[in-house]
């Protein structure tokens, strides 16, 4: 038998009453999607596409019009299926007197945790989060990358199976970002599964493992990164200390073959937010070289897994 989908939401409807006579208006418009255990599942949109409506029905925060969502096979409606759920609103709401260390205690408590048991989760979570050198500051004092990175640690307080999150990046610069999404990363690698909502689409791209795209209430699209970013009509050749001759000799073949047509070629691009971090952290890395780099991080202006000089690409 095959193991039980983490979240299934079948044909799910949401309308809300307009205001001065509108009648009613449709949030989410028969939306289906199942996401299966220890996967990381991105789905995006435009402000006001239903993202959210969909994200607050499953965590049963709104009661769908019609249609059924469940998490880990349970009817999320009911208050037990939500035991092993963390979430990450996308404005969540602090208490700004208190600390890190004392925020993590705070939310572990409220899950009913006490004594050595709340110690090491705390320690574990504020390892995690890279927010032990904070630990004592208060909230207040926090940028909204370290509250996004508290937010996440108080989400995972109770050791949930499935984690979700709202906009988590969102207001975040770009080197809060990467630490949030190596955290995302991190927690992959543990087993969890993630329910992302966004509009950032390099966030999702480089964090997912599958992409629904909600437009207007309605699931316009869905299935693995990989087949949705594919150009199907077109083909990728990347290569190491390419000669001019062999190019100009790939250039030919292409010219001559029948309904070929060579898109593009030349160096492979970066994107702008690999060189900011290449041009911020890696800056800073080199000032004070016992810092050294994040294992994993972008820094050496190639796309991920990519050092060449030259490539066939498409725009």
């Amino acid at each position: 038998m095959s193991e039980t989908p983490a979240v299934q939401v079948n044909s799910l409807v949401k309308d809300f009453r307009g205001s001065f006579g509108c009648g009613m208006i449709r949030a989410v418009d028969e939306v289906s999607l199942e996401i299966a255990s220890g996967e990381v599942y991105g789905l995006i949109g435009p402000n006001g596409s239903g993202k959210s409506t969909t994200m607050k029905a499953l965590l049963g925060l709104v009661t769908p019009t019609s249609g059924t969502c469940a998490i880990f096979g349970r009817d999320s409606s009911k208050v037990d299926s939500r035991q092993e759920v963390g979430f990450l609103p996308e404005n969540p709401y602090f208490y700004k007197h208190l600390n890190g260390e004392e925020t993590i205690r705070f939310y572990g408590k409220l899950c009913g945790m006490r004594g050595s048991s709340l110690r090491e989760r705390t320690e574990e979570l504020l390892e995690l989060v890279d927010l032990q050198d904070a630990r004592k500051r208060r909230l207040g004092a926090y940028s909204k990358g370290m509250l996004q990175r508290i937010g996440l640690a108080q989400a995972l307080v109770q050791d949930p199976r499935l984690l979700i999150l709202d906009e988590p990046t969102a207001g975040v610069d770009p080197i809060g970002s990467r630490q949030i999404r190596d955290l995302i990363f991190k927690l992959k690698e543990r087993g969890f599964t993630v329910f992302l909502c966004s509009h950032l689409l390099e966030q999702v791209q480089e964090v997912c493992d599958r992409v629904g795209i909600i437009h207007k209430g309605a699931l316009v699209k869905e299935g693995p990164l990989e087949e949705l970013i594919s150009i199907e009509d077109q083909t990728e050749i990347i290569l190491r200390n390419a000669t001019p001759d062999l190019l100009h000799r790939i250039h030919e073949l292409a010219a001559h073959e029948e309904g070929v047509d060579l898109v593009r070629s030349g160096n492979p691009r970066t994107t702008l937010e690999r060189l900011f971090l290449r041009e911020t952290v890696q800056r800073d890395a080199e000032a004070d070289p016992g810092s050294g780099t994040r294992q994993g991080s972008p820094t050496d202006g190639t796309p991920d897994g990519c050092h060449n000089d030259t490539e066939e690409d498409s725009p």
